[in-house]
């Protein structure tokens, strides 16, 4: 007996109130070839990193089109730390191929190739599950589309973390023995006067010049602004090879000891080393001051003249004759801002003035002696300056003129940012967007 291959209709009689029903037959199953994609991750790129990257994305490509049921959708990668995703853009890319129904299947070495972040793996896996794709990892031989396993890829996610706890541990334990030792890092590629020749530290006579022109200009009393202007006005290019110079560039580079031959170690430090992020070592950290440490670009008693004129300039005001005088704006008892806003360009304090009915605030330099002695300062709105305090000072962004004189030192205005300096050192940067 065959079995019909049509829809069956059954028909009932009405008086035994049945109903007329068809049957409809599941389809048959296609023999769809899968979507195969790979994923690989190396942390730096070391020679020998780079080459185990290259084998393995060989070997892959190999399997996956040599396979008959699979369709090669490409080998994602990158180089960069596990335990971060900012910079995993392959990783990035994968998954959003993945969300868009684009691949079935992925192939990687290891759960720590994907991320040594436990709950980054949890999150990824998560998402390729509901999706119906499955991510097999062949070390641990897991496949995550196996919801009983989720518990065993969870444990060996957080194996990977932990080791990476111990190795960032190690390292930091490592340099604190080389700060002790005075050991200075080496391996700078963008420092202005300086590169480095078989791990020593020699001067760039070219660039060595623009350095000691840049301190021999804020001794005769230019103001960063102007430097900056002298520079793009004779072509000379930053060390980067950019024809734009920058005022904060400039005076990060009158502030560095390296110029005078020292060497201040752990200015910074790794607070996490699940996010990486730095923060300023305001007495956190120990600190290595190494005399001598680098062949000196500018003799140290310039250097130190140069920083009495930096804290000089906080709070004077520019004269016709290119002499300074202190601003009468010094000290302002009825409005707080009158003591924090100054010029980053000429070192002036801000004051308060009303414009067209909007109350605004000005560079006293530029107040008293013209555009011309001031040209790049900015004129700020109060209500625009008091809402970002608000919001990045204050609690529940809302402003309150207590928490800032409590917390705040001085906010050093700049043509296209803003400096906010704590009392306990910190200091957080914003970008003006008025």
């Amino acid at each position: 007996m065959s079995l019909c291959p049509y829809p069956v209709y059954v028909y009932i009689n009405k008086n035994d109130e049945m109903k007329n029903v068809k049957i409809i037959p599941p389809k048959p199953k296609e023999n769809k070839k899968l979507r195969v994609a790979a994923y690989c991750r190396v942390s730096t790129s070391g020679p020998e990193q780079i080459r185990s990257l290259e084998i393995q994305i060989s070997a892959y490509k190999k399997v996956i089109k040599s396979h008959p049921n699979w369709l090669f959708t490409g080998v994602y990668y990158d180089i960069e730390s596990g335990l971060r995703r900012s910079g995993r853009k392959s990783l990035d890319k994968l998954l959003r191929k993945a969300a868009k129904g684009k691949v079935d299947y992925i192939i990687t070495k290891s759960i720590s190739r994907v991320s040594r972040d436990t709950l980054e793996v949890l999150k990824i896996t998560r998402f390729l599950r509901e999706r119906g794709i499955n991510m097999h990892f062949e070390n641990e031989k897991l496949d995550s589309i196996e919801e009983d396993k989720e518990f065993e890829i969870t444990l060996r996610g957080m194996l990977a973390q932990d080791e990476s706890r111990n190795i960032s541990e190690n390292i930091k334990w490592g340099i604190q023995r080389k700060f002790e030792k005075g050991e200075i890092y080496t391996k700078y590629k963008n420092f202005m006067g300086y590169t480095c020749v078989d791990d020593e530290i020699v001067i760039v006579p070219e660039q060595a010049e623009v350095v000691r022109k840049i301190f021999e200009l804020y001794l005769q009393g230019l103001t960063l602004g102007q430097i900056r202007a002298y520079l793009e006005g004779q072509e000379i290019k930053t060390v980067t090879g950019k024809d734009d110079w920058n005022a904060k560039t400039i005076r990060g580079m009158l502030m560095n000891e390296k110029y005078k031959g020292d060497t201040m170690l752990q200015k910074t430090f790794t607070e996490d080393f699940m996010t990486g992020k730095k923060r300023k070592n305001d007495g956190q950290r120990n600190k290595y001051y190494v005399k001598d440490s680098y062949p000196a670009i500018v003799p140290a008693e310039v250097f130190d003249r140069v920083q009495e004129e930096m804290a000089k300039r906080t709070r004077l005001i520019r004269k016709e004759d290119c002499s300074e005088e202190a601003s009468v704006s010094k000290y302002n008892g009825k409005y707080l801002l009158g003591n924090l806003l100054v010029c980053g360009d000429c070192g002036a304090s801000y004051r308060r003035r009303t414009e067209r009915g909007k109350v605004v605030w000005r560079c006293a330099t530029r107040i008293e002696k013209g555009k011309e002695a001031c040209a790049t300062s900015l004129t700020l709105n109060e209500e625009w300056i008091k809402k970002i305090l608000g919001e990045r000072v204050c609690e529940n962004s809302i402003y309150d003129e207590d928490i800032i004189r409590d917390n705040i030192e001085k906010i050093l205005i700049f043509n296209d940012y803003l400096e906010i300096y704590y009392r306990h050192g910190n200091k957080i940067s914003i970008k003006l967007t008025i």
